[in-house]
């Protein structure tokens, strides 16, 4: 059963630009950053932070005294009396939050949302589990971001080879591979034509980067950082990771750090919020699923297929489609699961090629979905990604005249 009445007010929604592993956003606390920054979009589009009654934060890398949640990002931008809660699903955090958000809208818990999204893989906590029963007493530790990137809780992998048991399911090859990333450098450089026009529909640009203690400002930003100038020699020279493999550093995506927010409402209070409000945006759909063990990017297919039954539609139906592509993998999979276009998708850019910093990949790569039918003059969307733990998350959304 497809959601009824929740709707993003057209134009209710931003990105930072994001920025490469130790780049310049490094010295932000996650959290904070994404309240600062609330704070000036909602002041630009002159929205009162009080009028949420419900928040909903999407992190997966902790923060210092990240313990409360999404009520302390609400207090810092204004929401003082705001109740809200944080959700972890890891590179599936931005589907994950908006469902979780769409849900509170259409059963009547909340009117007015704000789904919020942070992550900084720079700095990733290294965190000390104590055991009292260890010898003499020494726990365990790790280092959240990439040990976990590594190593598997449930087979003892890395997120890498997921990459290549999938490319050997659907006999993928490296070449294949790499046309998909020229194809993604080449649709990416759409976005950044005309002063980056398409980008600036929903990022404000350039974009004025604080000191950790958001007093002064530290550096300026005129758009992602950390996107790499790619051709096809280029990533034909590049041996790959694992031995025999057909992954390399050219056809994986990079860690990213940033933050990305949409607000949600139910259907009558849209038009108030929207900076276009003859523009109707909807979320009908969404899915889910798991693969088998250590295939992580073919888990998008069937929460595809679930998203699209939700929706009540077809994937002949679809006008535009956004993945979250750690790997080049994931969409040529996707591509031959469903007999579409892989050159087709992704439309003015991926998290392929502008990084991955988790918990606002997904969410970022919607607003762009989103936009993208705004210029094609509507229709329906698919977004999908894949997660760890051989998840996938699907979204359908819907762009008509109101």
């Amino acid at each position: 059963m497809a959601f009824s009445n929740v709707e993003i007010p057209y134009g209710a929604y931003w990105s930072t630009p994001f920025t490469k592993w130790q780049g310049s956003l490094q010295h932000l606390h996650s959290m904070k950053f994404a309240a600062h920054v609330a704070k000036q979009e909602l002041a630009k589009r002159a929205i009162d932070p009080e009028i949420f009654d419900s928040g909903v934060l999407g992190i997966t890398i902790n923060q210092y005294q990240s313990f409360n949640g999404a009520p302390w990002p609400l207090h810092e931008l204004g929401a003082t009396r705001t109740p809200g809660h944080a959700i972890n699903q890891v590179c599936a955090t931005g589907a994950r939050v908006l469902f979780a958000g769409a849900t509170e809208v259409d059963c009547g818990l909340s009117d007015v949302s704000l789904i919020m999204t942070t992550d900084r893989c720079s700095n990733g906590p290294n965190i000390y589990y104590p055991n009292p029963r260890g010898i003499g007493g020494q726990g365990k530790t790790e280092d959240q971001v990439f040990y976990n990137m590594m190593n598997d809780c449930v087979g003892g992998h890395s997120m890498l080879q997921t990459g290549e048991n999938v490319a050997k399911q659907f006999d993928i090859t490296r070449e294949e591979l790499d046309d998909v990333t020229v194809r993604r450098y080449e649709q990416y450089q759409d976005a950044l034509k005309d002063d980056q026009a398409f980008q600036k529909r929903f990022m404000t640009l350039p974009m004025s980067v604080p000191t950790p203690n958001f007093k002064k400002e530290d550096t300026v930003l005129t758009g992602d950082e950390g996107v790499f100038p790619t051709t096809l020699e280029g990533l034909q020279k590049l041996k790959p990771i694992m031995e025999g493999g057909v992954v390399t550093y050219g056809n994986q995506t990079h860690p990213a750090d940033g933050n990305a927010a949409v607000i949600m409402c139910r259907s009558e209070r849209a038009q108030e919020l929207a900076t276009r409000p003859e523009i109707k945006v909807e979320l009908i759909g969404f899915g889910q699923a798991r693969d088998k063990l250590a295939h992580m990017p073919a888990a998008p297919i069937e929460a595809s297929k679930r998203a699209l039954a939700m929706a009540g539609i077809e994937m002949k139906d679809v006008k535009a489609i956004k993945t979250h592509n750690p790997f080049a993998v994931n969409d040529v999979a996707l591509a031959k699961a469903f007999s579409i276009d892989v050159m087709e998708m992704n439309n003015f850019g991926c998290s392929l090629i502008w990084g991955h910093p988790q918990g606002p990949t997904g969410m970022r790569a919607i607003i762009e979905l989103v936009e993208e039918l705004v210029l094609k003059g509507g229709g329906y969307g698919l977004f999908t990604g894949c997660a760890a733990g051989d998840t996938g998350m699907a979204t359908v959304v819907r762009v008509s005249d109101r």
